[in-house]
């Protein structure tokens, strides 16, 4: 698109006169570019245009226009210049241009002021014109944009962008600017651009929602610095989608878990990572852009133990993206959750991932707790191992506290190490005793996170003076039973707040403080106080254990005083010991020989109760160095050594540790090079003495000293402290600090540093601890709100609701409900553990009692779980809920659902609608009743039909359900269900009565068939439809089809070979025959075509099974014996066949039709019979018996339809019992005669009382082959019942066929009976369905029946019938057979044709005699192809040609000559036999020229080729041409007449619905009464015509006339004039002679007027005056009328029967044809207005000139409101209007 700046319009210079020249400003809006290619025009090669750009005012400019003639003539160009004066040329008038020549131009451009100039040239050939265009233009600024943009699809909230050229495509440098809209960015937003420079736009689209977006972006350009720019604008599309996210865990499959995935990542070892990783899987169409973060914890207190290694990142459509998370635990035994939140931007829902891990620790045991090394000499060692375990697959850190440097008498191997998960080591344990006492230490092997284990050593050392007692672990055994009593009492005491203790086991009297319970003492607290030296080794009691204390803890040498100031290596510093026991306590140390440390007095007796001061001296023996050890110290008892029966008492034993530094003033200590893990230590904010352990790993290739630096705070040492709070590491050792402490409320929420100083220097390691107690909180979901939505009273509602730990402790929680509040709310669970930071969902249950509105508040109750009911918090929720009436509907009340196959089943769906305000638990019953009457059956025992697929739920409000159910059927029959529902309580039980939804109905129907329609052709065309309808048995067939199945023909419900036998087992009894007639042999086949009709609602396979198509092959071995002559007959009729269909099996839809083709062969003489067996699938089967008879062609063969006749029932006592008819077929080739048995007629008739029973009219008569005979039978019963009548038919010369006859007399009907007329055989049916054809059949009847119903005697009814020609490509012939219906019945026109697609309109015309008669008339109607036709008269005349060409001609036999020529022959030839000599012929040949002396012989040879040449004549002559067989149509025609009075007293009220015809029919004698003496006949002949056209010609003049118009309008509301009966007659007399008086019964009561329907055609008006019966003529018509003969003033009824009759017929052909509908709603008329009869004379003449000239359509009215000028009122054209001009037309 170009965009260029908008300006000024055109307009011609002021200062140029010239009227060619138009110029433009600066700014115009479109500025054309110069073209710069040729075009051909009149074969002239040229530019369309010249155009000149860059010019200057006062300069000239030229430019060439070049000619080429590209035409193969030459070419004469006369030249018309420019107008104006700016454009100049110098050319002569005319150019020649010869074939390939170019001619150039040369145009000059002068301009005067800078405009805009245009102007043209024009060249004018022999043939056309043209114009090349000159064009000045001048330079402006153009920009050149796309017309649109189209961004990628963008999510919302997000940005996308693309780009397009912004192009300079003027010769000036344009400057250019955007608006910019927040929904569009360009970039950039401004420029310059050069001529021809090119500019790339960035658009950035930014969605804030999910639609389609179109906006107009409009840049500014011009020059710089000009303000009113021109503007050009790009139309910018662009289409947002809402993004969406995924989180998929790849580990699990369950769809609930995509729903809300979860990482589980299990057991952790402590320290240790593991790596597990979701997909984030986009499936919106738009990138998504998405950030991970944790979820907002309560608090902060260190770093989440889950990493995510994705925190922002985007993911393309149907792209996925995979993030790893990392779960490295910080505490052992703890279930660590976090939940990370996925956003996306411009999503609509925020997605959350639960991460759960549990850290796990070593699991270290021992495998023996005690090691005993019995008695030792003093200076003797004894050796012990025991295996240290690790079951947990962590890594295990321990050590031993215990100084294994020899400091002590006992010492372990590794005294510190690594365990590898599940493995073991040996640790072997040393006794050196020094001293002759007994020793027993508890040695702690401490387990980095987790609890120590301890190993007691036994010992007892021997010397040579002193042998104490020897010291045994069952001796630790005994004196721990004796100590619990001791230890049951104190703490009873306790209970009783008497005494109180501290952790140390000091006695505090008043401090509260939490304490466990006796004997709980943990592994943890054990050690500890072991380390305090208060612990006594046996009991696990801690207020037990003050025996034996020591102060202080630790020692530190040269720690306290600066290097500057130590002058001396050796210092000393005191330790006491105190005695709390009631004995005399021994007190012994043990001494290292090589150590600095030393203790003096080393041993020393400790009164009770009483302290002593020990000096512990450092004395380093290297300087420069760092030392440290453990010292211990035994105390045992001095009171019990010597009693006997007293069992020993195992040793205390006290330890202190020291560490001190050799380094000189001056000297730089050791850089230490450690570890410290982890470097921050959290407590349980619950204020409960805990435990936590740390290893600090001396790194380095130097020993470690440390010790716990109080300078900075020395309030720490109260809140935690440090076991061992000093000590010696050893290069690449490790030492396991366990930190105790007991939170408080005024901890530093963020924790202390505590300061371990490392190496006696200014080295320190910060280890952060955090030892506060925290709030316990729990966040409730909805801001401590929980609402229900309305809930149906009685039943229940569920809602999720969640709660959240946001402490840093694991809580056990139980929720509270008040009592009266239980039966309307529970919730699930009711308690529960939360780890830190989890979530748990609760289900709320909410069940009113009442349509109330509820408030409740249940409490949720949680503790830390290590505190178990202690430390309660409380915390409420506040739950609405509404109680309201529910109810559920249905859409539709009643549904039905049709027809279905029993045992076949169909889905349906209910909807059910709830439309109160709350959700409705049902339960839904069905209750079944079957609608047929008169059918018995069990409620009880019936089988449900309607199986629902959900017979409980819950139906949200305001919701429609669809309610999935299956219709099974049992039985056919109709069913209704009712379904109800009962609501259901919370519990699930029914609490309200039924109440009725909705009813469903279905019928159960079986396939079903029928046959509509028959149809014959081949040997049996003349076959009516009536009789094949006999033939076939066809009204059983439909009754059967429609009949119920059995269970026994279910056995098999389709078609299936199962039997073995040659005879297949027939499941049904019932046997029907399928009567094929009979034909002459080597005839035609027997062609039968049944139309098949589906009238269910249901589709219907049916198949023909021969009995080969049940019989099962079985293998050569299984067949035994031999086939029975039924078997080999049933072969041989299904091997020829004799007997095929076609097709023999297919399916038909509902309301589908299908012709099946039967067809039987004549090939051998006999009777062929065949069991095939009509199957429909899951429906009935039929077996058929297949009947055939073959006729020898000389034997004689009389056929009946069925071989028992019903007559109509006739009441007793009726005078005139009907005429009833019974027809008899020739299916012979040759005439037979056949004579009634009248004898047996006569015995009948004198069984009955001399009283004819039954008589036949015409008991004999001949009929010849192909042909049919109606027997005519009165039946006149003598009392009420059936008579059943035997009669016999005799064929002269064949075999004779006895048929039984039925009939049945009833009473005769008295007043309110029901009459005979409701019953008539000949009652009207609806027509079947049509178009059941023969192949090649092109010619169909509108109807194949016309029923006439009950009429009375001597009556008239006419019927229309349609011939339609259905071949788009063949004209036909049809002609009506007069032969095959009698004279009761006329056709008109008999004959005619129908070109192709064709339809004829014919009127049947049925007058009944004067006998009342039962009437059954087949009517045929043959057609022959006028293709077909014509080629039969070709043959035929060639024929003739050649017949009467042999005639004239003959031929001369010659040598020479091989071939003469055809013989015609009439028939057939057949050639003579050898030996008897030359065959005749009509021509003789001339004998052959021969010597006289070889006559005989040559006569012979003669005679030889005579005879050959006389068969070969006979092979090659022209036979006569075959008559033409044509396509034969059936109409039956059905009647029952009645007499006059019989019809006149049960039908008064349809009697003058009739025409009567009083000159009664009589077709025995058909002559006609003669014309009255000298009147004209007007029945026929010239006569008749004359009449018409006088009528006509009347007829339209004064329908012409608007005067007699307005008569007709106005007549109606006129009254009646009142005339004399002597006026009539003087009128009668006194009428034209011309005109004969119409047909007058001669009854002389008056009899009612009859209405005139439906008529004959002229033709039958001459058989009005026939002879009657009794052989006198009818009354003439010049027989003088009686004074009370009524006389008319209209037209003869005959006349105006044909001209009603031909109007009728022309409206029909037109509704045919389209012209004209029928069934259109009448219009109303609006009438025009009312005109005076003072037209004038001259006037009313003119117009009927016009007419009789034939300026006006025939038969065309004109309407007076057309001519009146005044008249505005609309015409409407009224259906009677074209009534009214098909009946001129008729008359016309």
């Amino acid at each position: 698109m170009l965009a260029e700046a908008p300006g000024a319009p055109w307009k011609p210079s002021t200062d140029i006169k010239d009227p060619g020249i138009h110029q433009r400003h600066r700014g115009e809006k479109h500025q054309p570019q110069a073209s710069s290619q040729s075009s051909c025009v009149s074969g002239l090669e040229l530019k369309s245009e010249l155009v000149w750009e860059d010019w200057d005012p006062g300069r000239e400019f030229t430019k060439t226009l070049v000619l080429k003639n590209i035409h193969s003539k030459l070419q004469k160009l006369h030249v018309r210049p420019p107008v104006s004066k700016i454009f100049t040329t110098f050319i002569r008038q005319m150019i020649v241009l010869s074939p390939g020549t170019s001619f150039s131009m040369p145009v000059c451009f002068r301009p005067l002021q800078r405009c805009a100039y245009e102007d043209s040239i024009e060249f004018q050939s022999k043939d056309d014109s043209f114009q090349i265009c000159l064009r000045a233009i001048i330079p402006c600024h153009a920009l050149e944009v796309p017309d649109s943009v189209l961004l990628p699809l963008c999510a919302v909230e997000n940005s996308s962008k693309t780009n397009f050229l912004l192009k300079n495509v003027s010769k000036l440098q344009t400057c250019f600017q955007w608006n910019n809209t927040a929904l569009f960015q360009m970039s950039p937003e401004q420029g310059l651009l050069k001529p021809g420079q090119e500019c790339r736009i960035t658009v950035v689209f930014r969605p804030p929602e999910a639609l389609v977006y179109q906006q107009q972006a409009n840049c500014r350009f011009g020059a710089e610095g000009d303000k009113a720019k021109s503007c050009c604008s790009v139309l910018l599309q662009g289409t947002a989608k809402y993004p969406c996210l995924q989180l998929r865990n790849p580990d699990t499959k369950d769809d609930k878990e995509q729903c809300g995935p979860e990482l589980h990542f299990g057991s952790v070892a402590i320290g240790q990572s593991l790596q597990k990783h979701f997909d984030i899987f986009n499936p919106s169409p738009v990138t998504a852009s998405f950030s991970v973060s944790p979820l907002p914890r309560g608090v902060h207190l260190w770093e989440s133990e889950f990493i995510c290694d994705v925190s922002s990142s985007k993911v393309a459509p149907g792209g996925s993206l995979r993030a790893v998370v990392s779960y490295t635990p910080a505490v052992v035994d703890s279930v660590s959750v976090e939940y990370f939140s996925v956003k996306c931007r411009g999503a609509l829902n925020e997605t959350l991932l639960k991460l759960t891990g549990n850290g796990i620790g070593p699991k270290v045991s021992l495998s023996s707790a005690v090691l005993y090394f019995g008695c030792v000499e003093k200076g003797g060692a004894v050796v012990r191992t025991v295996e240290l375990v690790n079951s947990a697959p962590v890594e295990a850190f321990y050590q031993w506290d215990l100084d294994c440097t020899g400091n002590s008498v006992f010492s372990v191997q590794p005294a510190s190490g690594t365990l590898r998960p599940h493995s073991h080591t040996t640790i072997k344990a040393v006794y050196r005793p020094t001293q002759p006492i007994a020793h027993y230490r508890r040695v702690t092997c401490i387990i980095l996170h987790r609890d120590p284990v301890f190993l007691d050593l036994i010992g007892t050392c021997h010397s040579g003076l002193q042998q104490p007692e020897i010291l045994k672990p069952e001796h630790l055994v005994c004196y721990r039973h004796r100590r619990q009593d001791l230890a049951d009492t104190v703490s009873a005491m306790q209970k009783k707040n008497e005494v109180h203790f501290d952790q140390q086991g000091v006695r505090c009297p008043g401090e509260e403080q939490l304490h466990p319970e006796p004997g709980k003492t943990s592994s943890t607290e054990e050690y500890d106080q072991i380390c305090l030296g208060c612990m006594e080794p046996i009991s696990r009691n801690s207020l037990s254990s003050q025996r034996v204390s020591m102060a202080p803890s630790e020692l530190l040498f040269n720690h306290e005083i600066s290097s500057s100031l130590l002058t001396s290596s050796t210092s000393s510093l005191p330790v006491s010991i105190t005695n709390h026991t009631r004995g005399k306590l021994g007190l012994v140390w043990t001494a290292a020989q090589d150590s600095p440390f030393t203790v003096s007095p080393p041993s020393c007796d400790l009164a009770p109760l009483k302290s002593t001061s020990f000096r512990v001296t450092y004395d380093p023996k290297q300087l420069n160095t760092l030392h440290g050890a453990q010292l211990e110290c035994f105390a045992y008892s001095k009171d019990n050594r010597h009693k006997e029966g007293q069992l020993p008492c195992p040793p205390w034993c006290v330890t202190i540790e020291v560490i001190g530094h050799s380094f000189q003033p001056g000297k730089e200590h050791f850089i230490p090079r450690c570890s410290l893990q982890p470097p921050q230590v959290v407590f349980p904010a619950l204020r409960v003495l805990s435990c936590r352990t740390v290893l600090l790993q001396n790194s380095g290739a130097l020993p470690l000293t440390f010790c716990l630096d109080h300078s900075s705070d020395p309030a720490l040492a109260d809140v935690v402290s440090v076991v061992p709070s000093c000590g010696l590491i050893q290069p690449g050792k490790h030492q396991i600090l366990t930190l105790r402490s007991t939170p408080t409320d005024d901890g530093p929420k963020k924790g202390f540093g505590l300061h371990l100083r490392l190496n006696a220097a200014k080295h320190t390691k910060e280890l952060t601890v955090v030892s506060v107690v925290e709030r316990r909180c729990v966040s409730l979901e909805g801001g401590n709100g929980l609402y229900f939505q309305p809930t149906a009273v009685g039943s229940r509602t569920r809602r999720s609701h969640r709660i959240r730990n946001l402490s840093r402790l694991p809580l056990r929680f139980q929720w509270r409900i008040p009592g009266p509040d239980q039966e309307l709310i529970c919730v699930e669970p009711d308690a529960g553990d939360l780890h830190p930071n989890e979530s748990s969902v609760q289900m709320w249950s909410f069940s009113p009692l009442a349509e109330q509105t509820y408030t409740l508040k249940p409490t949720l109750t949680f503790w830390p779980i290590q505190s178990p009911r202690l430390n309660v918090s409380h915390v409420a929720l506040n739950v609405v809920g509404l109680g309201s009436k529910g109810f559920i509907e249905a859409e539709t009340a009643v549904l039905d659902v049709g027809e279905i196959l029993v045992g076949s089943c169909r889905a349906i769906q209910v909807p059910l609608v709830n439309n109160s305000p709350c959700s409705v638990s049902y339960c839904l019953s069905v209750q079944q009743i079957l609608l047929d009457v008169g059918l018995t059956y069990d409620p009880r025992t019936e089988p449900k039909a309607l199986q629902l697929g959900c017979e409980r739920g819950t139906i949200v409000s305001h919701s429609t359900m669809l309610l999935r159910s299956t219709v099974k059927p049992h039985r056919r029959a109709q069913y209704l269900w009712t379904i109800s529902y009962q609501m259901l309580n919370a519990s699930g039980l029914v609490s309200s009565p039924p109440h009725a939804v909705c009813e469903v109905r279905a019928e159960g129907v079986f396939p079903t068939l029928q046959v509509i329609d028959v149809c014959s052709g081949g040997s049996v065309d003349r076959l009516s439809k009536a009789y094949l309808w006999e033939l076939f048995s066809l009204d059983r067939l439909n009754e059967h089809m429609l009949a119920n199945p059995s269970p026994a023909e279910l056995t098999y419900r389709t078609p299936t070979m199962h039997s073995p036998s040659s005879f297949p087992t027939v499941f049904n009894k019932d046997m029907l025959d399928f009567n094929f007639g009979a034909a002459p042999m080597n005839s035609e086949p027997s062609i039968f075509v049944l139309l098949f009709y589906n009238p269910g609602s249901i589709p219907v396979d049916w198949a023909f099974l021969f009995p080969s198509d049940q019989q099962i092959e079985l293998e050569y071995w299984a067949e035994t014996g031999e086939f029975s002559s039924t078997e080999l007959y049933q072969m041989k009729v299904q091997d020829k066949p004799l007997f095929s269909i076609s097709p023999r099996s297919g399916t038909l839809l509902p309301g589908q039709q299908r012709a099946v083709h039967f067809t039987h062969s004549h090939d051998s003489a006999g009777k062929d019979r065949l069991p095939v067996v009509l199957k429909l699938s899951y429906g009935v089967e039929t077996l058929l018996i297949f009947q055939g008879l073959t006729v020898e062609r000389d034997r004689p063969c009389l056929h009946v339809a069925t071989r028992q006749h019903a007559f109509t029932s006739v009441s007793v006592g009726d005078r005139t019992p009907p005429k009833q008819v019974y027809e008899l077929h020739n299916c012979g080739a040759v005439p037979l005669r056949y004579e009634v048995d009248t004898a047996v007629l006569s015995q009948l008739k004198a069984d009955n009382f001399n009283h004819p029973l039954l008589v036949c009219l015409n008991p004999e008569g001949e009929l010849l082959p192909g042909r049919t005979a109606m027997l005519e039978w009165i039946f006149s019963p003598l009392e009420p019942k059936t008579y059943h009548m035997d009669i016999p038919i005799h064929v002269q010369g064949g075999d004779s066929t006895l048929v039984r006859f039925e009939g049945c007399g009833f009473d005769s009907p008295t007043l309110g009976s029901i009459t005979p007329f409701n019953c008539s055989d000949t009652k009207a049916s609806e027509p079947r369905v049509k178009r059941v054809s023969l192949p090649g059949q092109v010619v169909y009847l509108s109807e194949d029946s016309v029923s006439l119903g009950n009429i009375p005697v001597c009556s008239r009814s006419s019927r229309i019938l349609f011939l339609t020609n259905v071949s788009r490509t063949d004209s036909v012939h049809y002609k009506w057979l007069k032969e095959s219906y009698q004279q009761v019945v006329q056709i008109h026109p008999e004959q005619g044709g129908l070109c192709p697609g064709e339809s004829a309109l014919c009127v049947l015309t049925f007058t009944s005699t004067d006998y009342p008669t039962c009437y059954h008339l087949d009517v045929i109607c043959q057609v022959i192809l006028e293709a077909s036709l014509t080629r039969y008269r070709d043959a035929w005349q060639r024929w003739e040609e050649e017949k009467k060409r042999q005639r004239d001609e003959f031929t001369i036999t010659d040598t020479n000559l091989t071939e003469s020529q055809g013989v015609l022959i009439d028939k057939k030839p057949v050639a003579a036999p050898v030996n008897k000599g030359p065959p005749f012929s009509k021509y003789k040949t001339l004998p052959p020229i021969c010597p006289s002396g070889d006559c005989e012989t040559v006569v012979t040879i003669c005679a030889l080729r005579a005879e050959r040449r006389a068969q070969r004549e006979a092979a090659k002559s022209l036979k006569r041409p075959e008559p033409l067989q044509p396509a034969l149509l059936h109409l039956g025609v059905t009647a029952h007449s009645h007499g006059l009075l019989e019809y006149l007293s049960h039908r008064p009220d349809q009697f003058n619905e009739h025409y009567r015809c009083f000159q009664p029919v009589k077709p025995q004698r058909p002559e006609a009464a003669s014309s009255p003496a000298g009147l004209p006949s007007t029945t026929h002949g010239p006569e008749r015509d004359i009449t018409v056209l006088v009528f006509t010609s009347l007829l339209r003049d004064v329908l012409d006339d608007p005067a007699f118009t307005h008569y007709l309008m106005t007549v109606p509301s006129k009254p009646i004039p009142y005339r004399l009966q002597e006026t009539s007659s003087s009128r009668c007399s006194s009428s034209p002679s011309s005109l004969p008086p119409p047909d007058c019964p001669t009854v002389s009561h008056p009899t009612p007027k009859p209405h005139i329907l439906l008529s004959g055609t002229a033709e039958q008006k001459e058989q009005h005056n026939v002879v009657d019966s009794e052989g006198t003529v009818g009354r003439s018509r010049n027989e003088p009328r009686t004074q009370n003969t009524p006389h008319t003033e209209h037209v003869p009824a005959d006349m105006c029967e044909d001209v009603l009759l031909n109007t009728l017929q022309n409206l029909m052909m037109e509704a045919v044809r389209g012209e004209l509908d029928l069934t259109a709603h009448p219009r109303t008329v609006i009438l025009p207005p009312v005109l005076t009869r003072k037209m004038s004379k001259a006037r009313t003449e003119k117009k009927r000139e016009i007419l009789r000239n034939g300026k006006e359509p025939a038969g065309t009215s004109v309407s007076p409101s057309t001519k009146h000028p005044k008249s505005h009122s609309p015409s409407v054209v009224h259906p009677d209007c074209k009534l009214r001009r098909n009946f001129i037309l008729t008359m016309i």
